[in-house]
C-alpha cells in the first residue's frame, strides 16, 4: 500500500528545512525521501513513519543539504 499523492504532497521532511518529500520504491519497499537532505523515511502498511529517530539520514545528516555533486554519487 502506497501513500497516497494527496497526502504526499502536503508532508515534508520533520527536519527545521521541512523540505518536501518524494516516494521512492526498492525492491518493492517503499520510502520517502527528503527532497533536500537526502533522509529516508519508512512506510509501514501505507503509513509514513516521519520519526527522526527511526529517519535514514542523508549522506550529510538529517536536515542538511546534499549538494548535487554529492547527489549523484
Amino acid at each position: 500500500m502506497s501513500v497516497a499523492a494527496d497526502l504526499l504532497a502536503i508532508l515534508a521532511c520533520p527536519s527545521p528545512d521541512h523540505a518536501p518529500l518524494r516516494s521512492e520504491t526498492h525492491d518493492g519497499v517503499e520510502e520517502l525521501v527528503c527532497t533536500v537532505c537526502l533522509s529516508r523515511f519508512a512506510v509501514r502498511d501505507g503509513i509514513p513513519v516521519l520519526l527522526p529517530d527511526e529517519a535514514r539520514p542523508g549522506p550529510n545528516g538529517l536536515g542538511v543539504a546534499v549538494s548535487a555533486a554529492t547527489e549523484q554519487d
